[in-house]
């Protein structure tokens, strides 16, 4: 007869390790709080009239009032839904309303939400706020941030529950996937780059948080390390952030620097255009930035391109078999629609000033990504540059959604791919169907 001991001692032994592992999670997300709290750093004193313009423009850099206002809401005060694949999360209210905002927060409670994600009285947040991101920013910057919130009109306004799937929103889910996935990020200086490049990187790595859409997400939701610039879909919105380390994507490594700082400023260049949610970026942010910490962000990311492990040669690409049914059917379409702005053989047009009114798809690596995705959602939405004051007045296209069907579009989409010395694979409907489907259309 077997003993029962063995398999008591076995299950004692589960739930002893079981027990370890959850204190474990408990004193990675809140073990500070019952140690004795460290002296705060010295912050500066009396609020100056610097600090503030200093934390107005740091909350533009960072794109604060994109996420924290809702369509047609108060500014700052929150409530905007932002989706998620497990759900939705509304923003909170910025403002210093006492009850419903940061009024009754100091600098050390909003620095610990930059820093750790966690709320006063030490709620953990969504990972939906990027404070693997904000957790680069320095304490001064943090600082420099709240004095300029609390010269905000304050708006009473709660913020909406979140409404996501059970128990992703549970602070026992969030704990566990913090202690999986999170570790603060303080910027560090590289010594052997120069001070633009260092500024550069904090910019990129923190304000800028771009490992939010440039990296890839797993399965729960994880992107990668703040300087993870590897590309990925980005998750609901369904466009392709392009890896920015590969020049075949996105030629930072090949382009000049001043080219690369006018489509950060404008959201154009003489070879590209920004769209979708990097057109929303550059409209919200990035034209309000210096002309020093946009070189600075040129350098960075060029030198992150240029430096970048060389990709496996891939031989030639050959050009794709497609039928001469959807040959001729794409031809038909690009003529009927696209023709007229894009030229007899994808030459684009350009402004009398030589500024890019219609791009050239000859050539485009827009055009040529391996992912059609992006190709896909500008034919179905439309393409619209943002409005800055470098590019006021951007050229646009109407979208087709209900003028195309999917065959429509995956034949003139494999047209523009496989004529004028193009060679990439073709589109098929289905592709064309999946993501329109995505977008619920």
């Amino acid at each position: 007869m077997l003993s029962a001991k063995p398999f008591r001692r076995l299950g004692q032994t589960i739930l002893l390790s079981l027990g370890v592992l959850a204190l474990g999670v408990v004193w990675d997300n809140w073990g500070d709080m019952v140690l004795p709290q460290k002296d705060a750093p010295a912050l500066s004193g009396m609020t100056t009239e610097a600090q503030i313009e200093q934390g107005r423009y740091l909350a533009l850099a960072g794109n604060c009032m994109a996420c924290h206002t809702s369509l047609g809401g108060p500014a700052l005060a929150g409530g905007r839904r932002i989706d998620t694949p497990f759900g939705g999360v509304y923003s909170s209210n910025l403002t210093p309303d006492p009850q419903t905002g940061l009024g009754r927060w100091d600098a050390q409670d909003f620095w610990q939400a930059l820093h750790l994600g966690r709320s006063k009285g030490g709620r953990l947040l969504t990972p939906a706020f990027p404070y693997n991101h904000t957790s680069v920013i320095a304490r001064e910057d943090s600082d420099a941030i709240f004095a300029w919130l609390n010269t905000q009109a304050p708006v009473a306004q709660p913020q909406p529950a979140h409404s996501l799937v059970w128990p992703v929103g549970t602070q026992a889910a969030l704990a566990v996937w913090r202690s999986m996935y999170f570790e603060p990020s303080p910027f560090v200086v590289d010594k052997q780059q120069s001070a633009q490049w260092n500024r550069g990187a904090y910019l990129v790595e923190g304000l800028g948080h771009c490992a939010a859409c440039h990296s890839p997400r797993n399965a729960l939701g994880a992107s990668g390390a703040v300087n993870d610039l590897s590309g990925g879909l980005m998750p609901v919105v369904n466009w392709y952030a392009p890896d920015l380390t590969r020049d075949a994507e996105t030629g930072l490594a090949s382009t000049p620097l001043p080219e690369i700082v006018r489509l950060l400023r404008t959201g154009a260049s003489a070879s590209a255009q920004t769209n979708g949610p990097m057109g929303e970026v550059v409209q919200h942010s990035l034209q309000h930035l210096s002309p020093n910490d946009l070189q600075a962000m040129a350098v960075y990311l060029q030198s992150r391109a240029q430096n970048a492990p060389e990709q496996a040669l891939q031989s030639p690409r050959q050009p794709a078999r497609i039928s001469l049914q959807v040959a001729n059917h794409g031809t038909k379409v690009y003529e009927r629609h696209c023709l007229q702005c894009h030229g007899e053989k994808g030459e684009g047009i350009n402004t009398p000033d030589g500024k890019v009114a219609y791009p050239s798809l000859a050539g485009n690596r827009a055009v040529l990504m391996k992912d059609p995705t992006n190709l896909v959602q500008v034919l179905l939405y439309g393409g619209y540059g943002p409005v800055t004051k470098g590019h006021p007045r951007p050229f646009g296209m109407p979208p087709f959604v209900l003028e195309l069907d999917d065959r429509d579009i995956s034949a003139v989409l494999t047209h523009l791919r496989t004529q004028w010395g193009n060679q990439a694979s073709e589109v098929t409907p289905l592709q064309v169907n999946r993501i329109r489907a995505a977008q619920g259309h």
